[in-house]
């Protein structure tokens, strides 16, 4: 296969993963169904000496996926998981264990703060969370037992950027591994093994899917920590099914064009909505008034679909008179999709970051309808928030 490394994002996930020239011509890979795969004889059996020895080890399949997202993320190796939580359950098991203490993002998804609070600290582990500016000041609350320093930059619903670069120095010098959850920038926007990152996740439920029908995620891991993460994935036996990986690697192949739509949508209705009574600040990394702005535009190559909004005052009377008023936004969880969506924000699990935003937090998943339909309809909604 042509070299790709030089070439654009939208070549790249066209040609990444498959070579046509390995099944026939075929343009896509086969979706391989496998669980038994047999041996020529007892020797090649015993010594598992082939390729493929079982389903949950990897299929033609699986490989296209991980090799495409090596491709696009710069990374030694990739596990296919069936959903984004797994993306961040299977790396913390791998390199967490009793005795050991985690240092999380204060503003991280709200599952991986659940699995942390519960499973984690039940098998052992001490967890602590952090502000997400602390930047290399993270020094400060690392212990020696410190293990794993987990990130996620944009954060969950309110998007505070992280000082990805210096945390990664800090956490290094101390050798504790960094994560990253980077579903929201994918790795065309943000290549978090090129900042210092160790495990780079997704959930490619989202944007690698593109389509609300498919759960999925992926963990890319430096040359360091690839071997124990496979062999934590390998242990766990967590693998995704065939149709949903094959789904995903196809979604790969509109993502650029996609994420190109999505920004220019998203972002032109956040500027609009700046100027909107009823509407007290906007949550989007791109926008200049947003405080992390400056490391957004020093880091990120772009910006995705999702950002928030907070009202101008009210609570949860107001939040559902705004949602209840939508006519082309869903309600719904999740976001990647082709489809708007809207949810009402809750901040109450927040440890150390402010919770009060003198308002209800509506969070905006911008699809690819048309940006004057999704205008009118959140002023359809704002005008049923006043009319509270």
């Amino acid at each position: 296969m042509t070299d790709l490394r030089d070439k654009g994002d939208n070549t790249r996930l066209a040609h990444l993963g498959h070579d046509p020239r390995d099944f026939h011509g075929f343009v896509n890979p086969p979706v391989v169904h496998a669980s038994t795969v047999l041996f020529p004889d007892a020797a090649t059996m015993a010594n598992r000496a082939q390729r493929y020895t079982y389903g949950t080890r990897g299929t033609p399949t699986t490989d296209a996926l991980a090799d495409a997202i090596d491709g696009l993320e710069g990374s030694e190796g990739t596990i296919i998981v069936p959903s984004g939580l797994a993306a961040v359950t299977i790396p913390l098991l791998a390199f967490l264990s009793a005795g050991d203490h985690l240092l999380l993002v204060d503003t991280v998804y709200h599952p991986t703060r659940h699995f942390a609070d519960t499973m984690l600290r039940r098998l052992g582990v001490s967890v602590d969370y952090y502000p997400p500016d602390i930047g290399a000041g993270i020094a400060a609350l690392m212990k020696p037992n410190t293990r794993v320093v987990f990130t996620e930059s944009p954060g969950s619903n309110t998007f505070e950027m992280q000082d990805i670069p210096a945390i990664a120095a800090a956490a290094h010098e101390r050798s504790a591994i960094v994560m990253m959850d980077n579903t929201w920038a994918t790795p065309l926007y943000f290549r978090p093994l090129d900042h210092g990152v160790d495990i780079s996740i997704h959930a490619a439920t989202k944007y690698p899917a593109g389509h609300s029908d498919i759960l999925l995620g992926t963990v890319s891991a430096n040359e360091r920590c690839w071997k124990p993460l496979h062999d934590a994935h390998i242990t766990l036996g967590c693998c995704a099914a065939p149709d949903d990986v094959y789904q995903v690697l196809r979604g790969l192949r509109t993502m650029g064009v996609r994420l190109e739509r999505h920004q220019q949508s998203a972002l032109a209705l956040a500027s609009w909505l700046e100027t909107q009574p009823g509407v007290k600040e906007v949550l989007h990394p791109a926008l200049e008034s947003f405080p992390g702005h400056a490391l957004w535009k020093r880091d990120f190559s772009g910006a995705s679909g999702i950002f928030s909004i907070v009202l101008d005052g009210g609570g949860r009377e107001e939040a559902h008179a705004f949602l209840d008023a939508l006519q082309i936004f869903g309600l719904g969880y999740s976001w990647g999709g082709y489809e708007s969506l809207a949810v009402h924000v809750n901040l109450e699990d927040r440890a150390v970051t402010p919770g009060d935003r003198g308002g209800p937090i509506i969070r905006l998943q911008i699809g690819l309808e048309d940006v004057a339909d999704l205008k009118a309809d959140i002023e359809g909604a704002l005008a049923a928030v006043r009319a509270v």
